[in-house]
């Protein structure tokens, strides 16, 4: 199946139909909302059942859902219906993609990024943790174990802590600034540690879905190879008008960041509903651009998914898209990059702007989308006013 050619089929409720597959649970499941009753039936978990299962999680830093699976964790060992089990949840996070644990060890390399020696004794540690709990050896897993273990990229070492983040992470913001100009590779916008003082303008692109961004590597699963998860060069996306690119200074000394890492964007539209894409980049001494970890939004759900609100043109709105999850050293002389644009496809379904259910739709509408960084964006309310859009823009073609 040539699935690069037919994922772009519209509507995408009916992808698997149009190659005469007989309807079942991808036509259920594309219909419900993200708020739908329905999820919390049919053994997906929800939080108000409690948890009483001491648990070994792996997770990989290259999977999609490694954000969520950090905050079950969390969720696990503080929710104490169950005070033993809660108190004896471990996990251990790669540098690998979905499931590949198996493939750790020396000279290991993910996607194009070598990562050094990440040799892990992952057989040793499951048998040793169903000895503990299956065969009661108490020994075989003792709870001096560390609960959270973690490979720590660009330093190429694991690490381990008893909570996550970690005791000793300390909060840092990092702020978006230019002058109005960030599209591509080529504009002028910075990723700084100063917050702007004053008036900045906003950064403009025109997202069209019929030419979305691709994904090029990132977190990903089971999608049979249409997208291949790992750490790749950005800079042909970045190439593109319609992707906003901050970068900061080198790093005068390394700088490590390990928890979550949230987006926080005052954005405007002039469409009812669009995306926004946030990736975290490490940008190396010689200009590649390893991607880190990546996240996105539907302006709808802003406010939760329960009571989705469309946007008011060219009204400024405050995303807090999921938080990027991770464990990364920024070198000395590397630099911290965060891209903004709309789209991250085929990894997410492409939003085509009107409003409306988009999965049904096969119109697509072009937006023109902003991104405001100026001093007074922090404390603009969600119902504050933004200056009108127009298109096109000195600084773009």
């Amino acid at each position: 199946m040539d699935w690069k050619r037919h994922i772009w089929h519209l509507p995408y409720a009916s992808l698997l139909a149009s190659l005469g597959e007989p309807p079942g649970t991808f036509e259920q499941q594309v219909a419900r909302t993200p708020g739908d009753p329905a999820w919390k039936r049919g053994g997906l978990y929800d939080d108000s059942m409690g948890w009483g299962v001491p648990a070994l999680w792996f997770n990989s830093w290259y999977d999609v859902s490694i954000g969520p699976n950090m905050a079950l964790f969390n969720h696990a060992r503080s929710v104490n219906s169950d005070p033993e089990a809660s108190a004896h949840q471990y996990v251990v996070v790669g540098p690998n993609p979905h499931c590949q644990f198996a493939r750790l060890g020396k000279d290991y390399k993910l996607g194009d990024r070598a990562m050094g020696d990440a040799s892990f004794p992952v057989d040793q540690q499951i048998w040793a943790f169903f000895d503990r709990w299956l065969k009661n050896q108490p020994k075989a897993f003792p709870d001096s174990t560390p609960h959270v273990r973690y490979f720590t990229m660009g330093a190429n070492r694991w690490q381990s802590g008893a909570q996550w983040p970690p005791k000793a992470a300390q909060p840092v913001r990092m702020y978006l600034r230019s002058n109005g100009c960030a599209n591509s590779l080529d504009g002028d916008g910075v990723l700084s540690f100063e917050a702007p003082r004053g008036a900045e303008p906003a950064d403009r692109y025109r997202y069209d879905p019929a030419n979305p961004v691709p994904t090029i590597g990132g977190g990903d699963c089971c999608n049979g190879g249409l997208v291949v998860p790992g750490a790749f060069d950005q800079r042909p996306v970045e190439a593109r008008n319609d992707v906003l690119v901050y970068t900061s200074a080198p790093l005068e000394q390394p700088m490590e960041v390990t928890g979550f890492v949230q987006p926080v964007l005052h954005v405007a539209s002039s469409a009812k509903d669009t995306d926004f894409a946030v990736k975290l980049v490490d940008v190396a001494p010689d200009g590649t651009a390893w991607i880190i970890g990546d996240t996105i939004l539907r302006a709808r759900y802003r406010d939760g998914y329960l009571e989705p609100e469309p946007m008011q043109p060219g009204q400024v709105y405050a995303l807090r898209p999921t938080p990027i999850t991770t464990s990364i050293q920024f070198g000395k002389g590397h630099r911290i990059r965060v891209e903004i644009t709309s789209s991250n496809f085929p990894k997410f379904a492409r939003n085509l702007n009107t409003g409306g259910p988009n999965e049904t739709e096969s119109t697509m509408l072009v937006a023109d989308n902003a991104v405001h960084h100026s001093a007074a964006a922090p404390s603009l309310p969600r119902t504050a006013g933004g200056e009108a859009l127009t298109w096109p823009r000195p600084c773009t073609d």
